[in-house]
């Protein structure tokens, strides 16, 4: 059995890319475990522990949690001496919930269905969880304008995750690479936290081509 609390499932090409960045962050021992897309997501014993068969995932102390946004949530509270959360009486816990899931939810509907240029009758429009793409991304953009971090000048993993979205969209043409976005995800990917994990990616990549 590993010395480590965490065991984390991930794929180097993937969106799991938050996680490795949110476990550097987090500074606390864990084991990564490879997967590739044709095989061993889908076997019976990784099925198991994610039954949509996809990464990210990891098992803390035998407690399974999946979904990128709970896993960083999670992680932050399991470990709050690391400061990755304000506390749970702060005035700003409202706003670090508010915009971890605002990416997790509106924010990745609205680009993902814009972008798969998905034809929304005018009749079901009111059935969106964001209206519009444009007041998505200007709401989006208030969100990291005006201070270093979503809480201010405290970090958390409401930036983690949001900044990997925002860094993810601009790279691939989806997001508007707006003066705002582009500062926000400077100042992060300056992290050295951020930097290891990008080491990390790139070595798990190399290893895996030549497989």
């Amino acid at each position: 059995m590993s010395a480590s609390r965490i065991t984390f499932y991930s794929n180097p090409q993937s969106r799991a890319a938050v996680i490795h960045w949110m476990l550097e962050e987090l500074g606390e021992p864990y084991e990564t475990i490879y997967l590739n897309y044709q095989g061993a997501m889908k076997t019976p014993e990784y099925l198991a522990v994610n039954p949509m068969g996809k990464v990210p995932a990891i098992v803390h102390d035998g407690q399974v949690v999946t979904e990128g946004a709970a896993i960083c949530a999670f992680l932050a509270d399991q470990y709050p001496q690391k400061n990755l959360a304000p506390a749970t009486d702060s005035p700003l816990r409202g706003t670090y919930y508010r915009w971890l899931f605002f990416a997790a939810g509106p924010l990745e509907e609205a680009i993902t269905m814009t972008s798969l240029k998905m034809p929304i009758p005018a009749d079901k429009s009111a059935m969106l969880g964001f209206g519009t793409l444009a007041r998505t991304v200007d709401v989006l953009e208030q969100a990291v304008s005006g201070s270093n971090w979503i809480c201010g000048e405290q970090f958390t993993a409401a930036d983690v995750y949001v900044g990997s979205a925002i860094r993810f969209y601009m790279l691939f043409g989806v997001l508007e690479a707006r003066p705002a976005f582009k500062a926000y995800v400077d100042r992060l990917t300056q992290r050295p936290a951020y930097q290891r994990s990008l080491k990390i990616l790139e070595q798990a990549a190399a290893t895996q081509q030549k497989q």
